[in-house]
């Protein structure tokens, strides 16, 4: 288009020309002719007489105005087109800006990760070894404006999903978000709890090891997702903070009042009994995120327990980058109401890890894990798992990444204790 507009008034502008310059033309042969009569006059005997020149230089001049007609004419025709083309030029800018501001309304994402692992019971003859597609994640978002947008996210998990099938298909996310003002925002659906270090931000390529730490599987319990209303905003230099109201979870005697068996990742959920959750967080430093959550739910088994009550979490962590070296450390706690959870040690469940990592360059880079947790910590038994793992990531780039680790674990007697390695490779767009 752009090449057209400049042909046509490259176009244009030579057609002027052309017309200015026989105007010109005919004034220098009116004027030359004059000259010539009047010389000629002086010269020769037999002049024309006076009433002939008149009708001579009226004749020119006759002559001069129907180009001058012409010309003008000619120039409202093309001052005409000039405005047409214009108007054209820009009606097609105004509409590629359009669709292009349209398109950039959309967001689509992802990520997933594919994981092998080979490990074997040290308490019996029993082995994992299998391979999985565990995750496969979309995200679509979309912004209404410059203040209010949504976003979503769709994931399957273990490739297939349906009757007797390992999968299943789940909606992560689904809310909308609107800044109130330049400090402070809002959301109302579907939305991922501010708590731990991975809830939030779980690619595969922003963490090492092969699967997800054992501490914000068991006892946050990561991915934990619940419906409501959220505010969050930031405060003075690096401080931020986040409040939710939202659905609750759903425990009982059955699964040991594990948080973890209690989400009920907001499918038909039983809304009894809601819960309040609080995080501060600070980044007032490159590099560095120091935080803290509180969580309160009046009743973690929604009235079907009589025997439990009120549970409350507390989780505090710090997230370290400088240079090439970083550290993570995360602790959680729940503390459990009730005669039913205190009667099996679930009125305590906590646990902790310390993660160390070292990137030599911007492909590889290797860590060192070692985590504790605890689902029954309320009484003596012993009921304490506890794992060290080493191991190496390969990013291809920042967003594509090969992990493999060896894992050790300590487990209570007569528990699974897993010893082995596994393979992952995960990307996130």
């Amino acid at each position: 288009m752009i090449i057209i507009c400049i042909t046509i008034r490259t176009h244009i502008y030579f057609q002027q020309k052309l017309l200015r310059h026989e105007m010109r033309l005919s004034c220098h042969l009116a004027l030359g002719l004059a000259m010539s009569i009047a010389t000629t006059a002086q010269a020769a005997d037999d002049l024309p007489s006076r009433e002939e020149m008149w009708k001579i230089i009226q004749q020119q001049q006759k002559q001069i105005e129907t180009l001058m007609s012409g010309q003008q004419s000619n120039e409202e025709k093309i001052s005409a087109t000039e405005s047409k083309v214009e108007a054209t030029a820009e009606a097609i800018d105004a509409s590629q800006t359009a669709t292009g501001s349209s398109a950039k309304k959309v967001h689509i994402g992802g990520y997933g990760e594919l994981h092998y692992n080979n490990l074997q019971d040290n308490n019996s003859d029993a082995e994992k070894k299998e391979i999985d597609f565990h995750r496969f994640v979309l995200f679509f978002g979309y912004d209404f404006n410059d203040r209010t947008r949504f976003f979503s996210e769709v994931e399957i998990e273990h490739a297939l999903s349906g009757d007797g099938q390992p999968g299943e298909v789940e909606l992560e996310q689904a809310y909308i978000q609107h800044d109130l003002t330049n400090y402070t925002n809002f959301k109302a659906g579907l939305f991922l709890l501010p708590v731990g270090i991975l809830n939030e931000t779980h690619e595969p390529n922003t963490f090492y090891g092969v699967e997800r730490n054992n501490v914000e599987k068991n006892i946050i319990p990561t991915t934990w997702w619940e419906a409501g209303l959220a505010l969050g905003g930031r405060i003075g230099k690096g401080w931020s903070w986040d409040a939710t109201g939202t659905s609750g979870l759903l425990t009982s005697a059955e699964d040991g009042y594990k948080p973890r068996a209690g989400r009920q990742k907001v499918a038909k959920a039983v809304a009894n009994d809601g819960a309040l959750t609080g995080r501060l967080k600070w980044t007032g430093v490159p590099g560095v995120e120091l935080a803290a959550t509180f969580q309160y739910q009046s009743d973690i088994t929604q009235g079907e327990d009589p025997t439990a009550g009120a549970a409350t979490l507390f989780e505090t962590h710090a997230a370290l980058l400088k240079g090439g070296f970083g550290l993570r450390a995360l602790y959680a706690q729940w503390g459990l109401d009730g005669e039913g959870p205190a009667s099996i040690g679930a009125d305590k469940q906590d646990g902790w890890y310390i993660e160390p990592s070292w990137r030599f360059n911007p492909s590889i880079g290797i860590f060192a894990r070692y985590e504790q947790w605890d689902n029954a910590a309320g009484d003596s038994s012993d009921s304490e798992y506890a794992q060290t793992s080493l191991g190496v990531n390969y990013w291809l780039n920042e967003n594509a990444v090969f992990k493999a680790d060896w894992i050790a674990q300590d487990a209570p007697d007569g528990k699974t204790e897993y010893e082995g390695f596994n393979l992952g490779v995960g990307y996130s767009f």
